[in-house]
């Protein structure tokens, strides 16, 4: 039994300490997106970031929308242009949750997708955060397709 138990724990540990792969965009589109430029065309823009390596073997696909735009990895971001209006973002992990963005044109809104400890797998909760918190954590990962 507590042979049962160590070999479970270290396979949870290899499960949450692993690298998750995901297509990675290229390094001038991530360069462009860290501009932080707002949306001049009416349109608000939006960053959704992971930055932990805490789950790291673990992807967590994101839907905005209720279509998917992409799946999280390890120190990696999403953006993408909205238009103005109510927008929904999913985390897909364990137990989905979701986070309200009210856009307004040319503002830019910044949510961290933080990873969290599950029962079976990686579970996940969305924040919005200020502009230099968010800004900060983008710097610090890389874009995805």
């Amino acid at each position: 039994m507590k042979s049962l138990l160590s070999a479970t724990i270290i396979g949870a540990i290899a499960v949450l300490g692993g690298c998750a792969s995901v297509p990675m965009a290229s390094p001038e589109a991530d360069t462009k997106a860290k501009t932080f430029l707002a949306a001049t065309d009416g349109n608000a823009e939006l960053y959704v970031y992971r930055n932990e390596s805490f789950g790291g073997a673990i992807k967590m696909p994101l839907l905005l929308d209720n279509t998917a735009i992409g799946d999280t990895a390890p120190h990696t971001y999403v953006f993408k242009e909205v238009t103005p209006g109510k927008h929904t973002i999913v985390s897909k992990t364990e137990h989905d949750v979701s986070l309200d963005i009210n856009a307004q044109p040319g503002q830019t809104y910044y949510v961290w997708q933080e990873v969290k400890m599950g029962v079976w797998t990686a579970r996940s909760a969305l924040h919005q955060v200020d502009e230099k918190t968010g800004q900060q954590a983008v710097k610090d990962c890389k874009l995805i397709q």
